[in-house]
């Protein structure tokens, strides 16, 4: 009898796995409940939501529709176009009516946090009532994570403390080049910063009065300073700040600082648009796309839509390399830039607000979004590593290859502070008046720049 009735047990403990299988039984969350995540569950909820005009936007404005009849939560959407999207973003935070959820880039966070306009993600993420368990938190890109990861500490950089946002997609900076022009002159691209100077030299006027060497962003704002220019910075081994007695001191007067911005100039001189000043990506890119730039040195992505078959008149003549570096050897240290979406801390309607924000950034959306609305990077690596995906951006000649060679280094490059857009604007304005020679030597602007850096950073102190 003793023997039947363990004999019994054995046949529980066998089939009970397999009972919670059949039926559907949930996984427990962390405080042992039994977790049911439920897309309804927020159903009859309203929330706003801040955007700005790109196609991972678009992406989203079409699946809308899906996302509210699969939670029945209801969204409205403010859409603002790129140039004035932050500022009216920052006004919407002290408005009547606040975001629940907004997009944004990283660097805008240091601003927001001290001011209680970013929402911790982990406690949402870790809840397996309120995340689908086939979300896969570790399937984006663990650097592209990492630069979403602070703890809000001034000094600190990017990679360790909460999950701050969740990624839309993200922009890398490597070399675009117009492979037709480059073959028709027998000429290679470039491997090396002199290599590059080199060819601004060559390339001026190709084509005639109009057409010149290399597209870049060029207008007195951030904007200028974050893809090409700051990858060239860091490859140089330069910082922008640094930690001393409990302040942050610029360092962009450094010798290694120096060195690179003079090279940046240079090559400004030689190769780029006369109009180089007014330039934003938009700019930059169009002239690529017309033939009427050799080169684009700006974001992998931006350079990706202008081959897209009648999109632009080059299309199917563009081809992509690693950035141009010091020297044949040197580490290659992309800045990034990475669309986001974040929670408001004040949103009285947290948990519609994760459902959005997962639903716009699970597996499932962001391979719709790469194949059907070039939603290219996508900062998923299964989507990456999806055939149909691979098989659409191989078409675009060593986009891949300089994809994997450049996201395995590629981080922020830049100290976490509040000022971001201070001083970056700042140093932006001092890189146009060094091209119009303003200043006696690179070290006299840099020296400039740094005392007017340190000022705005002055009350700031590191906790």
């Amino acid at each position: 009898m003793k023997k039947m009735l363990k004999i019994r047990k054995i046949i529980a403990v066998m089939v009970l796995p397999l009972l919670l299988y059949v039926t559907g039984c949930s996984p427990t969350d962390q405080d042992g409940t039994k977790a049911e995540f439920n897309w309804k569950s927020e159903e009859g909820k309203t929330i706003s939501v801040f955007l700005t005009q790109h196609p991972y936007t678009d992406a989203i404005i079409k699946k809308l529709p899906d996302f509210e009849e699969k939670t029945g939560i209801t969204v409205d959407y403010i859409l603002s176009p790129e140039d004035n999207y932050f500022n009216k973003l920052s006004l919407s935070f002290e408005s009547q009516n606040p975001p629940d959820v907004y997009m944004t880039g990283v660097y805008q966070l240091w601003e927001y946090v001290p001011n209680n306009y970013v929402q911790e993600l982990d406690e949402f993420i870790n809840d397996l009532n309120l995340t689908d368990s086939s979300y896969d938190i570790d399937d984006f890109y663990p650097n592209i994570l990492d630069s979403l990861k602070w703890n809000s500490s001034l000094g600190h950089r990017m990679g360790k403390g909460s999950i701050l946002a969740v990624p839309m997609g993200f922009e890398q900076y490597v070399l675009a080049y117009n492979k037709r022009i480059f073959a028709e002159r027998g000429l290679k691209p470039p491997k090396t910063i002199n290599d590059l100077l080199q060819l601004s030299k060559d390339l001026h006027e190709f084509d005639g009065k109009g057409t010149y060497a290399l597209a870049l962003r060029g207008i007195r704002s951030w904007t200028s300073v974050h893809p090409g220019y700051m990858s060239t910075y860091v490859a140089y081994g330069a910082k922008d700040f640094e930690l001393a007695d409990d302040k942050l001191i610029s360092v962009v007067n450094s010798p290694e600082a120096v060195e690179a911005t003079d090279k940046w100039v240079e090559i400004i001189k030689k190769g780029a648009s006369p109009s180089w000043q007014s330039y934003t990506w938009y700019q930059a890119s169009a002239d690529f796309g017309a033939g009427r730039a050799a080169m684009l040195y700006d974001a992998d992505a931006v350079g990706y839509f202008q081959n897209v078959k009648g999109y632009s008149k080059e299309a199917g003549n563009i081809a992509w390399v690693t950035a141009p570096l010091p020297y044949e050897g040197a580490e290659n240290k992309s800045n990034l830039w990475i669309w986001n979406l974040a929670m408001n801390k004040q949103s009285k309607e947290k948990n519609a607000s994760w459902l959005f924000m997962q639903y716009f950034t699970n597996k499932e959306h962001q391979l719709w979004s790469a194949l059907e609305v070039n939603g290219v990077n996508t900062p998923r690596q299964s989507v990456f590593n999806n055939p149909k995906y691979t098989d659409m951006i191989a078409q675009s000649d060593n986009y891949i290859e300089t994809f994997n060679q450049t996201i395995e280094h590629a981080s922020i490059q830049f100290m976490p502070q509040p000022y971001f857009t201070e001083t970056t604007d700042l140093w932006a304005g001092t890189i146009q008046d060094l091209v119009a020679s303003k200043y006696k030597s690179t070290q006299e602007g840099m020296d400039v720049l740094k005392e007017e850096m340190d000022k705005a950073l002055n009350e700031v102190k590191v906790k």
